[in-house]
């Protein structure tokens, strides 16, 4: 199922609500609770916030429909929209390790262990729900922006479980230390899952060949074909967005009438749409002139060695 574009742009601000409501709350608590972890986690939802902002606005740029300066569509904004959430996250985290730092090495004040998890086990249930949403229309859509915000709440998951552990360690130990160096787990944690996002971004605007389960989709169409045609060449396969781009040349007998070789093309055009929804697919058929095809088996297995992360 592909879900319009109006539905990806409700689902990015649902998100961007949520996610401004509970860094009012964890900001607010934090500073009453004098935990910095707490703290830290409303700086990385304010990195959330400004992330989730791009996102939307990439979705909706990028459901504007091709022209003539785009003539492939504006799909190509939610790598940058990805690129940019992964540079906020590491500012976040930078902020975050400076922080926890300057606790560690100064003066700890006392904590107020209730007040911050009441916060964060009302942020962890949030983001519980909002990740399992996410993450759903990001697999159903195929949208990178989307993705990124899943990650993003993926994250905000296991930050909250492990600043709710680092406190209830605080209120059993009266170890106060205990919460900064929580906050420093937390940032190399956002550290990580911003370079994750930079690879998949960077995969996408290098024009990257489509995984190896879609190329074995392609594959499989050919192949329920194969006796109407001589072989294929030039196929080349990438993703823009939430746009798959599909194009190949396939070879039919020399002797086949022009109307018949072309609805061929058609349907397979069309077959491979069903299998790949949300793709565009152009096949420009030819006559068989003798050269030998490519070899799909050879392209599945090599976009299985350099496929992303």
């Amino acid at each position: 199922m592909v879900l319009s574009h109006s539905s990806l742009v409700r689902i990015a601000a649902i998100s961007l609500v949520v996610t401004g409501g509970l860094l009012a709350l964890k900001l607010t608590l934090g500073l009453i609770s004098n935990s910095i972890a707490v703290i830290s986690d409303a700086v990385d939802s304010g990195t959330d916030l400004t992330a989730g902002a791009a996102a939307l606005l990439s979705v909706r740029i990028s459901a504007n429909p091709a022209d003539e300066e785009h003539p492939y569509g504006h799909g190509k904004v939610e790598s940058i929209s990805a690129a940019v959430a992964a540079t906020i996250i590491a500012i976040g985290g930078g902020f975050v390790v400076f922080q926890a730092l300057r606790r560690l090495l100064g003066e700890t004040p006392d904590i107020n262990v209730g007040v911050g998890l009441a916060a964060m086990l009302v942020a962890a249930g949030a983001n519980i729900v909002m990740s399992f949403f996410m993450t759903r229309e990001a697999r159903r859509s195929g949208s990178l922006a989307l993705r990124a915000e899943s990650k993003h709440l993926e994250t905000n998951v296991v930050q909250a479980c492990a600043i709710i552990a680092g406190l209830l360690l605080v209120a059993a130990t009266g170890e106060a230390v205990l919460d900064p160096i929580v906050a420093l787990g937390l940032a190399a944690y956002m550290g990580w899952t911003a370079i994750g996002l930079v690879r998949t971004a960077t995969s996408e605007m290098m024009d990257m060949a489509l995984p190896a389960e879609e190329l074995q989709a392609i594959h499989d169409v050919l192949v329920a074909h194969e006796h109407e045609l001589r072989g294929f060449h030039r196929l080349r396969t990438r993703r823009s967005g939430a746009t798959r781009h599909v194009d190949m040349h396939v070879l039919v007998d020399a002797g086949k009438p022009f109307a018949e070789a072309h609805e061929i093309g058609d349907h397979i055009e069309h077959e491979i749409q069903q299998r790949l929804p949300g793709s565009i697919v152009v096949v420009h058929v030819e006559p068989d002139d003798g050269q030998e095809g490519d070899s799909l088996d050879d392209l599945v297995a090599e976009g299985r060695q350099h496929e992303a992360p």
